[in-house]
């Protein structure tokens, strides 16, 4: 009995009273935690509902791990663990679908709409050349026939007018930048077909105030020769010997003693017919180093040329108005023709442009596929891109497809490279639409991601892959429907979706 005893009054005294069996003690347990748990919740309600009244109820910054102590709160019964994933970019931009680049800036000529973001899309390289976004200001347009990039580049080129830079086009060998032209106030300078108007190439230009006479002399006699030098080879289809550039240069001082400004029948009369003996060489031996040059650069100034480059300049250049263009549309010949053409065209109006005090101005080179297929004028063109920062000048070249560099020399030549540095030297790189087989080179010629060259074959009329600096956008074109009217010349001939009306 008292070991009983013992062990009862023990047991009461742990788990319950006497005579209570274990199942009554648990309900008892469990209406005790109900009861507790309901007060805490009325008295949780009742300050809720007194923060609620007086307009100053206060949420956390942060929800605790677990989730708030309120009812239908979804409290998990565990923390969440995800395990870590490492993966390329390529395969996290599929991941994460949602995330879209912030866009250029609000400062600059307004484009159109990033198809990524569905904001607007700004674009001015002098903007973000200041902004050290860009490396230089040149611009590469490449994009297949009746895609938009001409529509493209005369909306860049107008609209930039309204932020003070002023336009320029060399040569317009369709004649598409004359009614752009007129419609600014600017000037459209039309040659051959009958036209009056002449150039010459050889024009020492407007002087740089900051040079002396002997250093400007050095600044005009380098252009000079150098443009005689890539007409030359461009006219024989080779490079040129030295004894040739011998005879050049030669040619070039001797007239220019008796004329300071030189004309290219001079030149070739000189060639013809030297008067004296001069670096190293006699008469005779000028007359024959100098007859196939001769011979290239006649027919610039005779035969379906004349009257175009055979004399001193009949226009003026006018740096002042907000657009000059060469119209060139009345010339016909075969692609060495007319780049020969569009070389000395240019020559006249970039020795306007070698001014430092001219402002910010764009250059454009349309349809210079036919430029870049002669290496003489590649590499003339290659020093005027190293030139735009110096001289506040953005180049835009715009070709139809990448591989047009390759038409540029065999693969190891110094052509090729030559072509490949152009290439580099353009920061910015709008490509539309392209064939499927050629999405792979330019893949390799830009060095785009796998999924940036996979849009290139779907991209619509009016769509274009920018790859600015490191950055890559898809934008759509927006136009106004005066822009259109003017500058689409798809839409004279088939209503179709095209860059969309603003």
């Amino acid at each position: 009995m008292p070991r009983q005893r013992w062990l009862g009054t023990h047991a009461g005294a742990s788990y319950g009273e006497p005579g209570q069996d274990r199942a009554s003690r648990k309900q008892r347990l469990g209406e005790v935690k109900r009861l507790a748990a309901e007060g805490a919740q009325r008295a949780a309600d009742e300050a809720s509902a007194a923060q609620h009244a007086a307009g100053d109820l206060v949420r956390p910054d942060l929800l605790p791990p677990l989730g708030e102590h309120r009812p239908l709160a979804l409290r998990p019964l565990r923390r969440l663990r995800l395990p870590a994933h490492r993966a390329t970019t390529d395969v996290l931009s599929g991941a994460y679908p949602f995330l879209a680049e912030a866009g250029l800036g609000a400062d600059g000529v307004f484009v159109g709409q990033d198809a990524w973001s569905g904001g607007g899309f700004v674009f001015d390289p002098w903007v973000l050349y200041q902004r050290g976004t860009l490396t230089n200001p040149n611009c590469l347009l490449a994009g297949a026939v009746g895609k938009g990039k001409s529509c493209l580049a005369k909306c860049l080129a107008t609209r930039s007018i309204a932020f003070g830079r002023r336009v320029y086009v060399p040569g317009d060998p369709k004649g598409e930048w004359t009614a752009v032209a007129a419609a600014v106030g600017g000037n459209s300078i039309q040659l051959g077909g009958g036209s009056a108007n002449r150039l010459n190439p050889l024009d020492p230009g407007p002087r740089d105030g900051t040079l002396d006479d002997s250093a400007w002399d050095v600044v005009v006699t380098t252009r000079r020769r150098t443009l005689l030098g890539s007409l030359a080879e461009s006219a024989l289809g080779r490079p040129l010997a030295a004894v040739e550039h011998t005879t050049l240069d030669v040619a070039l001082r001797s007239v220019v003693d008796s004329d300071s400004v030189p004309t290219l029948p001079r030149i070739v009369n000189a060639l013809f017919e030297p008067t004296r003996g001069e670096g190293g060489a006699s008469v005779t031996e000028l007359t024959r180093d100098g007859r196939d040059v001769g011979h290239g650069l006649r027919r610039l100034v005779s035969g379906d040329l004349a009257g175009l480059f055979d004399g001193p300049s009949t226009v003026a250049f006018d740096p002042t108005l907000p657009m000059v263009t060469l119209d060139l549309s009345r010339i016909q010949g075969s692609d060495q023709l007319t780049a020969m053409v569009m070389t000395c065209a240019s020559a006249w109006m970039e020795a306007a442009l070698a001014s430092t005090d001219g402002g910010q101005r764009w250059v454009i080179y349309d349809e210079a596929w036919r430029l870049i297929r002669q290496p003489a004028l590649l590499a003339r063109m290659q020093g005027q891109w190293k030139l735009s920062r110096g001289l506040g000048i953005a180049n835009l070249l715009i070709i139809h497809r990448l591989s047009d560099l390759d038409a540029v020399g065999d693969a190891k030549t110094a052509s090729r490279a030559m072509a490949q540095g152009l290439l580099a030297d353009c920061s910015t790189k709008i490509v539309y639409q392209q064939e499927a087989s050629e999405a792979g080179h330019a893949l390799r010629q830009l060095g785009l991601s796998v999924t940036e060259g996979a849009q290139l074959p779907d991209l619509q009329r009016g769509e274009g892959l920018w790859r600015v600096g490191q950055r890559a956008f898809i934008v759509r074109h927006l136009a106004t429907d005066a822009e259109l009217d003017l500058f689409d010349t798809s839409s004279r001939m088939v209503d179709r979706p095209g860059p969309q009306r603003a």
